[in-house]
This record gives C-alpha cells, structure tokens and sequence, in this order.
C-alpha cells in the first residue's frame, strides 16, 4: 500500500473528524476528501478501515464501486467526450480520434505529463445536439473536430 503525503493524510484526518459522530459516514468522508484532494489516496484505505472498523477490502469496493471516486490525481484538463449512441450517430468518434492524436493519449488515459485526460462517458445531457464533450467541467454542444481542436489549442496555451 502506497504511503499517503502529509497533504494527503491531512486530508483524510480532517474528514473523519468533520463526520466522527455521524453513523454510516463513509461515503460523506470519501466526499469530503475527494472534494479536498480531487482524489482519494490509495494510502487512505488503511486508515479508513481502521476508523471504521471494516476491511480494506470493503473501502476499497466502496471506492472502486462509485465511477465519481478517483484514486490518482487529475490531470490538469479532463476532456470527457461522449460515446452514447445519439453522438455515435452524429460522429463522436472522429471527435476521439481528433481528441488522441491533438493530447496525445488515447480514451480513458492520461499523458505521462498529467496535463490531460481523456474521459470516455455515456451521456452529457445534450443528446438532441450532439456529438457533446465536457472540457475541464463546461459542455460544449455540435462540436466538429476542428472546434474540438481549436478548444485543445485554447487550454493548451492557458
């Protein structure tokens, strides 16, 4: 097991503290840290455990059960590009394929350098005008692979 940064550790700390009286408080402290970190330390799971008197291995499901609990750090821009089949239709895979060779990783990696991410996802909400992406958190709709170029270029020289 990875041993956690005094960041890190902090982190987890203060979660527990803020949720120690409350019954069932997993899930709000994995939240809090989360919330606090942009991720939930590997190192964490011991801890966790401990203070709540379960298993590593039942922390471990919770956070690998929830899609919206991450273990590594995030990259300092996440492209999440749909893949449901509305933005098939309308030509979400030229939009990966544009996406890959602009950031240089492929779907659901990162670059070596952590400065981007590439999220596949299942829907964005915005079916009716699609192919959609989520760029560092805002959607953006009707996107083509030149716009979706021009966005990368955007963040790349922010």
């Amino acid at each position: 097991m990875t041993a956690m940064t005094t960041r890190e550790a902090q982190a987890v700390d203060a979660a527990l503290n803020r949720f120690r009286d409350e019954q069932g408080a997993l899930l709000p402290v994995l939240h809090a840290v989360q919330d606090n970190l942009g991720y939930i330390p590997q190192g964490a799971t011991p801890t966790l455990a401990s203070a709540f008197n379960i298993s590593r291995a039942e922390v471990h499901g919770v956070i690998t059960y929830y899609h919206h609990f991450r273990q590594t750090e995030p990259a300092q821009h996440k492209l999440a590009i749909c893949q449901a089949e509305a933005c098939q239709a309308r030509g979400c895979r030229s939009l990966t394929a544009t996406a890959e060779a602009a950031v240089g990783c492929r779907l659901g990696e990162h670059t070596e350098d952590n400065r981007w991410e590439l999220e596949p996802v299942y829907c964005l909400g915005l079916c009716a005008s699609g192919p959609a992406v989520e760029l560092d958190g805002k959607l953006y709709a009707r996107i083509t692979p030149e716009r979706l170029e021009a966005l990368i270029r955007k963040k790349e020289l922010s």
